[in-house]
């Protein structure tokens, strides 16, 4: 299991939290998503290392900005 940190830029609310979940889960590999919202710290839990870009481009998807690994 592999577990990696990132910090998301420009989340302000529940929903925020909920889309980026939700996009992140999709990425292949992916078997948990914590999104803290106070920090913006987004936490992604995979069977084996999930690819950072596919990770940036699923919260960018979601509207915001993955500002790299916390």
């Amino acid at each position: 299991m592999s577990t990696s940190t990132y910090t998301v830029v420009g989340m302000t609310c529940g929903h925020c939290a909920n889309a980026v979940t939700e996009e992140v889960s999709q990425v292949p590999g992916v078997t948990a998503v914590d999104v803290d919202l106070a920090s913006g710290g987004l936490t992604v839990t995979s069977d084996a290392p999930v690819d950072d870009s596919a990770v940036h481009a699923a919260v960018e998807e979601a509207g915001y900005e993955a500002a790299g690994r916390a």
